[in-house]
């Protein structure tokens, strides 16, 4: 590469692609866990959960599961980041003449190739079990292209935990208490009519809905057709999720660098 900056932010994200190579069980948590979850919902819960419209809950979940690898996909490069400044990687690489913003921008390219992989193994696993896009080719492409839009929003919010938590350990543990509930109180696995209460509230707003059922839409799978009565967001999934994209990334992305420069100058 021409460029000094892309030149080091390439040698940086190849780092972080060995890592995850050398270390199986940060591969294992990219790749079986997505699969683990298409088999478990789709064999051992599917049969006691009705879509609504009707239709196959194979091709309904498929959606939920996309959205819950993405929400999740921050943790990747919080904990790198996390580990590299308590391992004193981050202050080796500020001793060498490399370009500023090489660290930031390193992580973040190579935990969008690792998206790369759990999204093909989950279209492949959906496949095998019986996921089809029933949408023409030209939204099918447009939903896997939301899938990597979202990826690099959240990749902000986990240089942001990744920067302001300690170590792995509260990245792990803040990262699960927050975004676990974040997954399940939504349309991800159940259709958000069959919550009670607030909770219906809560997941008919939550953006992890909303990303599911747009990918929902754009592949033409059950569930994708939003009723009269519902709220602005499922009845308008795809625009509702861009607007989260986008504050995510106004929001996140300037509060993630100016803490990543303080971490390492603390």
């Amino acid at each position: 590469m021409s460029s000094p900056l892309l030149s080091d932010v390439w040698v940086i994200a190849r780092r972080g692609l060995l890592h995850m190579r050398r270390q199986p069980e940060v591969l294992a948590d990219a790749t079986f866990q997505p699969i683990m979850f298409v088999l478990l919902f789709a064999y051992v819960f599917g049969g006691a959960i009705a879509v609504p419209g009707g239709g196959d809950y194979k091709e309904f979940l498929m959606g939920g599961i996309f959205a819950q690898t993405l929400v999740f996909s921050c943790f990747g490069v919080a904990m790198g980041l996390a580990a590299d400044r308590g391992n004193g990687a981050v202050d080796r690489f500020r001793s060498l003449p490399i370009s500023r913003g090489a660290v930031l921008g390193g992580h973040a390219l190579a935990n969008m190739i690792k998206t790369v992989l759990p999204i093909t193994l989950m279209a492949i696993c959906g496949l095998i079990v019986g996921w089809t896009p029933n949408g023409p080719l030209l939204d099918t492409v447009a939903g896997f292209g939301l899938m990597f839009l979202f990826s690099f929003a959240m990749i902000w919010v986990g240089v942001l935990l990744g920067s302001t938590l300690a170590t792995p350990e509260a990245v792990q543990g803040v990262t699960f208490t927050v975004l676990f509930p974040l997954t399940f109180i939504a349309s991800t696995f159940v259709p958000t009519d069959t919550l009670p209460g607030v909770l219906r509230t809560i997941a008919e707003w939550n953006p992890t809905t909303t990303l599911a059922d747009a990918l929902r839409r754009l592949f033409d799978n059950p569930g994708a057709v939003a009723p009269a009565d519902v709220p602005w967001s499922l009845a308008h999934p795809i625009a509702y999720t861009l607007i989260w994209i986008a504050a995510i990334v106004a929001i996140c992305a300037p509060l993630a660098v100016s803490r990543y420069q303080r971490s390492i100058t603390d």
